[in-house]
């Protein structure tokens, strides 16, 4: 499973991804910084990679539907500070090992993980 991790996002959910064995990049690291979200998903969807971001544009089902990509996760958060953020995804990669992400949007809060379908 590939992976993009957005602009609003720390590199290290894109290094705690590749060290569990999924490739992940950053937008960042593809010198993508400042592209419009229309960019982003369609880049995602032709290097087939799942969007990772804080933006909740990508939670806008009409816009982005969830069946014509690869997977969306959109972290949820009052706070978004570093650590914040890091532990709030921390709860996505045992989730990867049992629930399929294709096709889908997950909601990643601090206490739970919504799957839309």
């Amino acid at each position: 499973m590939k992976f993009k991790i957005d602009e609003n996002l720390p590199v290290e959910l894109a290094e705690m991804l590749n060290s569990e064995g999924y490739d992940a990049s950053t937008i960042y690291w593809q010198n993508m910084g400042g592209e419009p979200d229309t960019n982003v998903a369609l880049v995602c969807k032709a290097e087939d990679r799942v969007i990772v971001t804080l933006d909740i544009g990508f939670a806008n089902i009409r816009t982005y539907p969830p069946e014509q990509f690869p997977g969306i996760i959109v972290i949820r958060s009052k706070a978004q500070d570093k650590l914040t953020i890091i532990e709030c995804f921390e709860r996505v990669i045992p989730l990867l090992k049992q629930e399929l992400l294709s096709q889908k949007f997950w909601i990643v809060e601090k206490d739970r993980v919504r799957i839309r379908e």
